[in-house]
C-alpha cells in the first residue's frame, strides 16, 4: 500500500471583471477498495456563493461552484491524502476469456440481461469510429487470443508507435490527427488506445487521475507526472488477478499496468466526461490559465 498526497492548484486570471462564474470539478480521487481518502479539501477563491457535492451517471463525485460576486482572478486548490492498494499484483494475462467471447457477450439478443458495459463500446465525443483505429488493433487481436494478453500487446504497440510530446496536441484536437502525426500527451495515447479496443467491440473507458514521478512499485521513470494525467480500462471479465467488475487498467503512456503509484480520480467515455475543471463565466474578457500539479509518495507499505 502507498499514500501519496496531491496537491492541484488552477488559476484563471480575466482583463476585465468576470460577473459570475459556474464550474463543475473533477478534482476528488474517489474511494473503492482499492483506493481510500483520507482527506480532500476543495478550496476556492474568490469563496462561492453556491457550492454543492453530487454523483454523476458514472459513479464518479463531482463539485459543483458559482462565484457571483465580481472578479478578476479565481483560483481553485485541491488537497488529497489517498492510500492505493495494489490492484493487479496477481494478474494473469493468459487467464482470461479469449476477446471474441468478451465481443459477444455483448451482442443484443432479446431477453439477454443488460451488461452495463456496452456503454464504453459505443463511440463518443472525443473517440470517433475511425477506420484506422482498428487497423491498428486487428494483428495482434488474432482468432482466439485472451483479451487481457491482446490488450497489453496494443498498448505496448501504442506506446512504441507513437512519441509522447508535450504541447504537440490540444484537448480539442481531432484524434485522427493525433493518428496522423503519431505524437501526442497522454489524454491522445488512452483515447487512441480506447479507439481502437472499440473499433473490435471490446468496451474501453478513459481515466482521469494523477501519478507520482516515479512508480513505488518498480521505480520506473513515468511520463504525464506532476500533472493531470489519463490512462484507460479494458473490460476483461472473468480474468484471473482483475477486480470482479472485470476493469483492468492500462497506461499507454508509460506501457505498463498502473500501481500503486496512480490515483484514479473519474472514469468515463473520454476527456469530455471527466475534465478536471470547466465552467462558464459572464465577461472577463478572455483568460490566461495556469495549472500545477504536485504529488508526493508519503508512505509506501507494499
Amino acid at each position: 500500500m502507498a499514500t501519496l498526497s496531491i496537491l492541484h492548484e488552477t488559476r484563471y486570471a480575466y482583463p476585465a471583471p468576470a460577473s459570475t462564474a459556474r464550474h463543475l470539478a473533477y478534482l476528488r480521487p474517489l474511494v473503492d477498495e482499492a483506493q481510500s481518502l483520507g482527506a480532500f479539501e476543495l478550496q476556492v477563491e474568490p469563496v462561492p456563493d453556491e457550492t454543492a457535492t453530487e454523483r454523476d451517471a458514472h459513479g464518479n463525485l463531482r463539485d459543483r461552484f458559482t462565484v457571483l460576486a465580481g472578479h478578476r482572478a479565481l483560483r481553485v486548490r485541491a488537497a488529497s491524502t489517498v492510500r492505493v492498494q495494489p490492484r493487479f499484483a496477481a494478474l494473469q494475462p493468459a487467464a482470461s476469456p479469449a476477446w471474441e467471447t468478451v465481443r459477444d457477450r455483448l451482442r443484443y439478443v432479446a431477453g439477454k440481461a443488460y451488461e452495463p458495459a456496452v456503454e464504453f463500446v459505443q463511440p463518443s465525443r472525443f473517440v470517433p469510429r475511425l477506420a484506422a483505429l482498428a487497423e491498428l488493433a486487428e494483428p495482434l487481436f488474432t482468432p482466439g487470443r485472451p483479451v487481457a494478453e491482446a490488450a497489453l500487446a496494443l498498448m505496448q504497440h501504442v506506446h512504441e508507435v507513437f512519441e509522447y510530446l508535450g504541447g504537440s496536441t490540444q484537448v480539442d484536437t481531432p484524434l485522427a490527427q493525433v493518428l496522423g502525426q503519431r505524437k501526442g500527451v497522454c489524454q491522445d495515447f488512452a483515447h487512441v488506445t480506447i479507439g481502437a479496443l472499440r473499433a473490435l467491440g471490446l468496451p474501453a473507458r478513459y481515466v482521469s487521475g494523477y501519478l507520482l514521478t516515479e512508480a513505488p512499485d518498480s521505480g520506473q521513470a513515468m511520463l504525464g507526472a506532476d500533472a493531470s494525467h489519463a490512462w484507460l480500462q479494458v473490460w476483461a471479465p472473468d480474468t484471473a488477478g482483475v477486480p470482479a467488475d472485470g476493469w483492468l487498467d492500462l497506461d499507454p503512456t508509460n506501457d505498463c499496468v498502473p500501481g500503486t503509484g496512480h490515483v484514479r480520480v473519474a472514469v468515463g467515455r473520454d476527456y469530455g466526461d471527466v475534465t478536471p475543471l470547466r465552467g462558464v463565466i459572464r465577461g472577463g474578457d478572455g483568460h490566461t490559465l495556469e495549472v500545477a500539479v504536485h504529488t508526493q509518495l508519503l508512505e509506501d507499505a507494499s
